[in-house]
């Protein structure tokens, strides 16, 4: 039996499963999130653990049978958190997540300071990335700065207290902007840059890699009869990655949901900083990965369904299953800046054409389309860096919606694959890592796609229509960025 354990945002999910990789069963335990300030978000690190020890107990208490013989366990988690330690392995303030970007005047700072940034980590410094938040705690609270010992990502805090070691993985490592992500290794140069050395950082290996071993007193509460090991593990979206098989070359899914993602698995590093393309090391050995990443994806769909006091499922479905041409509006889906290709945090959404017939349906088209053209603008500079995408799976929770899945597939002009159901995310992949850590299995043959249940093809009538509606799209964007600046 293995466990996979994911440390979200908003809750800690942890998942068992057999050698057939059927899921036996999962428990999950809710989070919070604190927002001091404007633009700030942060969490409690040991509210991480324990969420996670109460999901296990939860675990043990349903399946102790299952629970005795586990014998491999995996992490996955949300990226970017810094959980700042001091000597005592305790953390000196809250960790500052993935999402809060108060750290904008330090992402400058930190590319001043190391101008060969961008080619060494692979990425446009963000104030998502972990790098520009030390900085931002170094000009605000040096006193907290002064004490930093250790600086250790969600789940690797978790797995601090489950082996006991300061350990991370390749893929959530490649988050920080500290990596050399083409050399897998830490880079000197961009810790310098923020005032920080190797000392500070965890040892690394790869998602597959053993970490450690269950300490004894925990296994002994979970009721398990051995010391599992502790895979590596990966960052969520790696992870998710395993969970999905998107793990060759070129394999790649389409994550509708709250944000969106277009993830492509390579065989080699392939950065895009100019188009704001995110490329992390994969999860597996001499694997690494893209992203293209739009923040406003079913979020632009429920801001509709708020503005118009109509569920998000209801506007879509009196679109029916297929639209017959392009909406005549344009829908801009920027409502919280964009992240691919432009890195613009200033910028805000538009409808452009709306007109006195416009209505419900026009405009809930034009936002579905919209987001369309978001992943349109992701797959256009994962392609400038020689990237190609020949189909995708589709996944999220947008997925479920059949003419939204029609739209993306005439704007992308690429098949999508809609899964079986199942639960493929992160804690799933987290539980494969766990079963190839600990069985020596060979990765391509566990990490497999899942059953498709259907493919959406594009519709060559309006494939062209929709080339040209991108194009209109793409023109509107410098107009809209100078309105907001």
């Amino acid at each position: 039996m293995y466990i996979g354990i994911d440390i979200g945002t908003s809750s800690v999910k942890s998942v068992l499963i057999g050698d057939d990789q059927a899921i036996v069963a999962s428990a999950s335990v809710p989070l919070e999130v604190s927002r001091p300030h404007s633009g700030w978000s942060e969490q409690n690190p040991g509210d991480w653990v324990s969420a996670t020890f109460a999901s296990l107990d939860e675990l043990a208490r349903t399946h102790p049978k299952e629970m005795s013989a586990v014998t491999g366990i995996g992490l996955s988690g949300q990226m970017h958190g810094a959980t700042l330690l001091g000597a005592d392995d305790k953390p000196l303030r809250p960790a500052i997540l993935w999402n809060d970007v108060r750290s904008s005047a330090e992402c400058a700072e930190l590319e001043a300071r190391c101008p060969t940034s961008r080619d060494i980590a692979g990425n446009i410094a963000m104030p998502g990335f972990t790098a520009p938040k030390l900085l931002w705690v170094k000009n605000n609270e040096p006193e907290v700065f002064a004490q930093v010992r250790k600086v250790l990502l969600p789940k690797d805090y978790v797995r601090l207290h489950l082996v006991g070691d300061y350990v991370s993985d390749m893929s959530d490592a490649a988050g920080t902007l500290w990596l050399d992500v083409k050399a897998r290794a830490w880079s000197d140069a961009l810790l310098a840059a923020t005032h920080l050395t190797r000392d500070h950082m965890p040892w690394l290996v790869e998602g597959t890699d053993v970490s450690g071993r269950l300490k004894p007193d925990l296994a002994a509460r979970f009721g398990m009869a051995g010391q599992p090991v502790v895979a590596g593990g990966g960052g969520d979206n790696a992870a998710s990655a395993i969970g999905m098989g998107t793990v060759t070359p070129g394999a790649a899914f389409a994550s509708l949901g709250t944000s969106g993602v277009l993830f492509v698995s390579n065989d080699r590093f392939s950065p895009n900083t100019h188009g704001a393309v995110h490329a992390f090391c994969h999860a597996l050995p001499d694997t690494w990965h893209q992203m293209g990443v739009i923040l406003s994806a079913t979020d632009s769909l429920n801001w509709l369904s708020g503005l118009l006091k109509i569920s998000a499922s209801d506007l879509a479905g009196a679109l029916g299953d297929k639209v017959t041409a392009p909406s005549p509006v344009l829908f801009l889906p920027y409502l919280s800046g964009e992240r691919t290709p432009h890195n613009d945090a200033a910028v805000r959404g538009a409808f452009v054409g709306l007109a006195h017939q416009s209505d419900a349906a026009t405009m809930t088209q034009a936002v579905l389309e919209g987001v369309a053209f978001a992943f349109a603008d992701c797959l256009r500079v994962l392609g400038d860096a020689g990237t190609t995408v020949p189909r995708a799976a589709a996944i999220g929770g947008g997925s479920r919606s059949n003419v939204w899945l029609q739209i993306m597939a005439n704007v992308l002009g690429v098949p999508l694959d809609v899964p079986r159901d199942g639960d493929f995310g992160g804690a799933f992949g987290a539980a494969r890592l766990g079963l190839i850590a600990a069985t020596g299995a060979d990765p391509l043959s566990i990490a497999t796609p899942p059953p498709t249940e259907r493919t959406i093809d594009p519709e060559p009538a309006l494939v062209a229509a929709y080339a040209d509606r991108y194009a209109r799209y793409r023109a509107f964007y410098p107009a809209v960025h100078a309105a907001c600046a």
